[in-house]
């Protein structure tokens, strides 16, 4: 966790993201400085067929910073888990990967975040999708279960990046994948810990 950072700033952080994305659940048109939606989806080379088969109000309120799956392959029967699932987008696009007998489950610490994802599931044809309200931190699934995680501009939310990845780590079975597609900082970082704080989720 980066140093200095006390129990009250971590629940600045929190309510800072839980209040953005707040907003996001009901659209993220406008919210982010990169495309959304399904412009979002084609400029970061989503499979055209994936597109064309996601209803367009789920495509709508797509908002990653990346392709997870342009950096792993998921195959027929992977069980999959998206660290910090949104709108569940990732998610039910991992689904159809995984056919009928693989499992995707997603979670979020913003409830109204999970209420879109299961609004979108409910779209879809997809049953072997779950969501769920937890932290990347802190995740409630034994070892060795899941094939692939994948995460979409979330761990850079993530105060304790170290704790996250060792739990997303014990979750993976023994030769599992991590694909991430996420935003790094770059010219250094602000030494002062309040205007780090207050960019934390811009």
């Amino acid at each position: 966790m980066p140093s200095q950072i006390v129990t009250e700033d971590l629940k600045k952080i929190e309510e800072g993201i839980r209040g953005k994305y707040k907003q996001v659940a009901k659209s993220p048109e406008g919210q982010f400085k990169y495309p959304t939606g399904k412009k979002g989806l084609e400029t970061l080379n989503y499979d055209r067929t994936v597109i064309e088969n996601l209803p367009d109000a789920v495509a709508s309120s797509y908002c990653g910073v990346g392709n997870p799956f342009s950096a792993t392959n998921i195959n027929e029967g992977d069980q999959v888990l998206d660290v910090g699932c949104g709108a569940g987008v990732d998610a039910i696009i991992a689904s159809m990967m995984t056919g009928p007998t693989g499992h995707v489950v997603g979670i979020d610490i913003v409830p109204e975040m999970i209420g879109t994802a299961e609004s979108n599931l409910k779209m879809t044809d997809r049953k072997n999708v779950a969501f769920q309200k937890t932290s990347g931190e802190d995740l409630p699934f034994p070892e060795t279960t899941f094939d692939i995680v994948i995460s979409n501009g979330v761990i850079n939310l993530i105060p304790d990046k170290e704790r996250a990845l060792s739990e997303i780590f014990r979750v993976l079975k023994p030769g599992g994948r991590l694909a991430a597609a996420d935003q790094a900082a770059s010219g250094g970082i602000q030494k002062d810990l309040k205007a780090r704080l207050s960019n934390w989720f811009q």
